[in-house]
């Protein structure tokens, strides 16, 4: 069932006048609705305006881009960051520097639909995906390029990496969606750039939406200097408008805030843990704040209760239902608590 909401869905929504917990969204650190991290959004935009409608190669220039690509690159420890409008650009850019005469895509299981051109198909497995890239080798000189999300509900991503292990790294490009794992992992948010990083690939590439982990509409790519420079001379680059800097420039500024979210989400996480029992009905991985199933008496179940989750059919009406309950460091501990003594009793 679709539902309309007049404001933003923060831990709780307004259904017909009848208030429900919400455990939906990708609204990890409940960023978007954090007064505090609105009054410094505020400031900035009293100071860049609510947009920028210029290319970054125009003449006048604003420094808070390299300013902000600096932090997130020393953030994650990649050597060079460049930031766009959105994740899904970010991962589109990347595609179509690569998608050319010298590369050959394979998409693993579970990519997601940003990183996606024309032609793609996702791998029903990690052995079927290893197979094709192998004998790819034998008769071609294109460099095979492993795109991937880093975080996937059956866990063979992070944190092991184990299936992409398997494959012949040392001439593989891996590509890897981080959207869901920046601002979340790690001790200081910086996501999985590090880990892939460790798995001594031919090269490194993480592409990432700004706007799930750190509250703002933007995206970001993570790669060597040499591979932003590319990326940078592309059109897609200087023809597309870039990030809001004043939701750039907030990023940096509220670093103690998205710090003490973090850590509020993480002790979410393990009272969620802790008072769980029926932990066989949820897939999750381990320190993460999504739960998924398949079970859609127990959406309905929970929405008697006057809790909603996200549950519905994704990207399309035609595709497989997601069904994920969701903690926010916008919770109270007597939401979490309400949530699973509901999940108890089922």
């Amino acid at each position: 069932m679709t539902y309309k909401v007049n404001d933003f869905p923060g831990r709780t929504i307004s259904l017909n006048g009848t208030k429900y917990l919400y455990f939906g969204g990708t609204s990890y650190l409940g960023l978007q609705n954090n007064s505090a991290f609105q009054q410094v959004y505020i400031k900035n935009l009293q100071k860049y305006g609510t947009n920028y409608a210029a290319s970054r190669n125009a003449n006048v220039q604003l420094s808070i881009f390299e300013t902000v690509e600096r932090y997130l690159a020393q953030l994650v420890t990649s050597e060079s960051c460049t930031t766009l409008s959105s994740g899904f650009l970010a991962s589109q850019l990347v595609v179509k520097s690569l998608n050319d005469d010298e590369h050959q895509l394979f998409y693993a299981p579970g990519t997601h639909i940003a990183s996606h051109h024309v032609k793609a198909i996702n791998y029903s497995s990690f052995d079927d995906l290893n197979h094709a890239i192998r004998k790819h080798l034998k008769v071609s000189d294109q460099i095979p390029v492993v795109l991937f999300d880093t975080l996937d509900v059956m866990g063979e991503n992070y944190p092991s990496f184990q299936a992409l292990k398997n494959l012949p790294l040392e001439q593989i490009i891996l590509v890897g969606d981080d959207s869901h794992g920046i601002g979340l992992i790690g001790k200081h948010g910086q996501g999985s750039y590090e880990l892939i990083k460790q798995l001594n690939a031919k090269e490194v590439i993480v592409c990432c939406s700004l706007g799930k982990g750190f509250g703002i509409q933007a995206g970001a790519i993570f790669c060597s200097r040499e591979r932003s420079r590319t990326l940078q001379l592309n059109p897609m680059f200087g023809g597309a408008s870039p990030a809001s800097p004043a939701a750039l420039a907030s990023l940096i500024e509220s670093e103690d805030i998205i710090h003490k979210q973090r850590i509020k989400l993480h002790r979410h996480i393990e009272i969620f843990h802790e008072q769980l029992l029926h932990k066989t009905l949820l897939k999750w991985i381990k320190n993460y704040p999504v739960f998924s199933f398949c079970n859609e008496d127990f959406a309905s179940y929970l929405e008697a209760k006057k809790i909603i989750i996200t549950n519905f059919n994704y990207p399309t009406k035609n595709d497989a239902l997601v069904s994920r309950i969701v903690l926010s460091a916008a919770h109270s501990y007597k939401d979490i608590t309400h949530l699973t003594k509901c999940i108890n009793r089922f």
